[in-house]
């Protein structure tokens, strides 16, 4: 499985600004791919437009039911409860959390296209796609395992922390490490409250349903 290196992960947290501008990713023999800051040689600089950088506005919350979530978008998201489910687990992630950037990504549309030309339910722009392993992007496993793998992959470079990572999900991890924050962009800093407000949200839901 292709996974970031400890040693890399501890390179992109702790560097300065200046020096987290560029992301490099490399292979080694045992077949798995890394990720840094530090150029050399057969490392590939992974431009900006590679990364998951365009996020289109979610749809607003349908009426009725706690935050909107009426009985008509819960049939629409159980479709996919068997994937969330398996995949949160895999990487063990909060199937909430799964469940938010999805909402906030697609609105659990799997022929979602944006303007940008990012796909699928958590719209993977191509080349993310491609890195990740995805033959086809409308695929709704593919493209969630893909999605979630890649969040893992920010979670873990960003030390956990989850404001940091939706921003780097939506703006690319350069942007962050490059502010050591979240980008003074709009549109990224209302795409991570949208994201946690659907987290609280599901987690609320959740918590009734088992109840």
């Amino acid at each position: 499985m292709r996974m970031i290196s400890l040693f890399s992960l501890i390179v992109l947290v702790f560097v300065s600004a200046p020096e987290a501008a560029d992301l490099y990713r490399f292979a080694e023999e045992d077949g798995n791919v890394y990720y840094t800051n530090i150029s050399g040689e057969g490392r590939v600089k992974i431009p900006l437009t590679s990364m998951k950088t365009d996020n289109p506005p979610s749809p607003p919350f349908r009426k009725g039911g706690l935050g909107g979530f009426d009985g008509h978008f819960l049939n629409e998201r159980e479709r996919y409860e068997p994937i969330i489910t398996s995949v949160s687990q895999r990487f063990t992630l909060d199937p909430d959390l799964i469940r938010a950037v999805i909402k906030a990504e697609s609105n659990f549309n799997p022929r979602a296209i944006s303007p940008k030309g990012a796909m699928g339910l958590m719209q993977l722009m191509p080349q993310t796609a491609r890195e990740m392993g995805v033959s086809n992007p409308f695929d709704p496993l593919q493209n969630i395992h893909a999605g979630v793998r890649y969040l893992d992959q920010l979670l873990k470079a960003f030390n956990q922390n989850l404001p940091f990572t939706l921003a780097a999900y939506n703006a690319g991890p350069t942007r962050v490490f490059s502010e050591n924050g979240i980008p003074s962009i709009e549109e990224t800093r209302n795409y991570v409250q949208r994201v946690m407000r659907y987290f609280n949200e599901f987690k609320k839901t959740s918590k009734n349903i088992s109840s």
